[in-house]
């Protein structure tokens, strides 16, 4: 070190002690530290605080809209994830599962694609999109199993009879879904090509029948899920599978209606095969045969379903007075639609349309189930009068109420009335939204039709009886048959998705119903 500049390495040196007895603590400090270590910052957050701009105050009507926009009833099966847990934990979110969706000319070789022609490629996608879609499934179905079904049994979440009622016949399907894929993938060659499929869908559709028990039972199955849920443990456990990445944002029925919703999507599956199908390759006649058989098994599960939906929701039924029961009740073997509404003074009711009559209800809870209390005097469908209501016409019940009221409280109105001697009942319906009221509409409109045309075709056949069998008993046969087949028609009718319902249809269904007629006094 350079002579020079020793004294000004001591000054350096003497002023680093000094800092490091600064630095030493007294006891005096130590106390007096806590009380005066915080203050300072203070005035950071509130000067932070005024530099936060102001926010206006969301005006009432627009908050009512937001609420109002909030509800569904597409959304009850929808758990509230922002509802506190006490089992939530601060960490990182899980990351989701994401399922691949590849193309067939993506999983195997690009190179083949080259000797095909783009009509042939379509093809083999759309037998990799059959093949594809069974191993999800079967995935999924294992799935729901092994995380839902043997946790909630293993831990007494619930009963093996509660559990039974739930899954169903899910166990059953497993195997039948992958027969089919092992012979898919038993007849795919080596560079991933498939050349007929036709003969064994044939050969494995009529297996689908199964799903018949499987389908009826979802109705009462939901109900139970529904319920259970109510109770903390059931709640606490889905709500922690549905925020584990192998759920996918699925909740437990989701993974119960995919066999459904995979039924229903195959006559979808076999057209696109048939549409890329050349007419000289011989799985033409194979697929054109195959999709006559889906279509008949779908048919048929609808309608036994339809019949095990109406069954549940009439037993369900609480009558407050003899008075009340309906032998149009009693004999319904179809329900056309259902659900919420509220009335003009905002009181939420439950309505069900059968196939003749339309029974307004309250929802109430009995002996621990959900049940449906009859409102009013259930209204025969055929004398039941509709009316579309232009929006603004209604105006809500209750001086409060119509204070605080908006223009979304006076929307999507409709009014049915009926009127018979002294009785008379007369009820303005709110729906969900335009959507929904239309849905009523045409509900309530073919449910009408049919019940209509129904009466006059068995006017028609008592006035045959009356003229044809004086003596005999072969005119009241042939009246007992047609009497049948307008019943049947008459439910196969009802059995209808009613979103589908077009003018074109019932032009065809007056025409029909015409012709009958007609057919009907040539004989007579």
């Amino acid at each position: 070190m350079v002579a020079k500049d020793y004294p000004f390495y001591l000054s350096v040196k003497r002023a680093n002690c000094a800092l490091e007895v600064q630095a030493v603590p007294s006891p005096a400090k130590e106390t007096e530290e806590p009380r005066n270590k915080r203050v300072k910052p203070l005035s950071r957050v509130t000067s932070l605080a005024s530099l936060i701009a102001p926010v206006r105050a969301t005006p009432l009507k627009r908050f009512s809209q937001t609420l109002q926009r909030s509800i569904s009833f597409r959304s009850d099966s929808r758990p509230d994830l922002l509802s506190p847990r006490p089992w939530a934990r601060n960490g990182p979110p899980a990351s989701t599962k994401r399922r691949d969706s590849k193309l067939w000319s993506e999983t195997f070789d690009v190179c083949v694609s080259h000797m095909l022609t783009s009509k042939e490629i379509k093809r083999q996608e759309a037998i990799f999109e059959l093949s594809k879609g069974e191993e999800d499934l079967i995935e999924d179905l294992k799935l729901a199993k092994k995380a839902y079904h043997d946790p909630m049994l293993k831990l007494s979440i619930m009963t093996e009879q509660e559990l039974n009622q739930i899954f169903g016949t899910l166990d059953s399907l497993i195997p039948l879904h992958e027969d089919l894929l092992r012979r898919l993938q038993e007849v795919r060659k080596p560079d991933g090509s498939t050349e007929h499929v036709g003969h064994i869908l044939v050969g494995w559709l009529p297996c689908l029948n199964s799903y018949d028990s499987y389908c009826s039972n979802q109705v009462a199955a939901k109900a139970l899920l529904d319920h259970k849920k109510q109770d903390h443990r059931v709640h606490d456990f889905l709500q922690r599978c549905l925020e584990s990445p192998f759920s996918r944002k699925l909740d437990l029925w989701n993974f119960l209606d995919i066999p459904r919703s995979r039924l229903v999507k195959y006559p979808l599956l076999l057209r696109e095969i048939l549409r890329h199908t050349p007419n000289d390759h011989p799985d033409q006649q194979h697929l054109e045969e195959a999709i006559n058989i889906i279509q008949g098994i779908v048919a048929e599960i609808n309608i036994k379903t339809g019949e095990s939906e109406c069954q549940y929701y009439k037993e369900r039924l609480i009558y407050l007075e003899e008075g009340q029961r309906d032998s149009l009740i009693d004999n319904s073997r179809a329900l056309c639609c259902h659900g919420e509404l509220k009335n003009n003074r905002g009181v939420k009711l439950h309505v069900f349309l059968f196939e003749e009559v339309l029974v307004i209800t309250r929802a109430v809870t009995h002996n621990e189930q959900l049940c449906y209390q009859l409102y009013r005097q259930p209204i025969p469908v055929r004398e039941l009068l509709l009316e579309d209501l232009q929006d603004g016409e209604v105006r809500l019940g209750g001086s409060i109420r119509g204070a605080f009221s908006n223009n979304e409280r006076i929307k999507n109105f409709f009014r049915v009335s009926f009127k018979n001697g002294s009785q008379s009942q007369t009820h303005s319906l709110q729906a969900n939204d335009s959507f929904n009221k239309q849905q009523w509409l045409n509900c309530i409109r073919q449910a009408k039709e049919q019940a209509t045309c129904a009466g006059r075709a068995g006017a028609l056949t008592s006035e045959a009886e009356s003229v044809l069998s004086p003596g005999g008993h072969r005119a009241a046969q042939g009246g007992a048959s047609l009497e049948q087949m307008d019943q049947s028609d008459c439910e196969s009718d009802c059995s209808m998705d009613t979103s589908e319902v077009s003018g074109d249809c019932e032009h065809m269904e007056q025409t029909n119903s015409c012709e009958h007629e007609k057919q009907i006094e040539t004989n007579v």
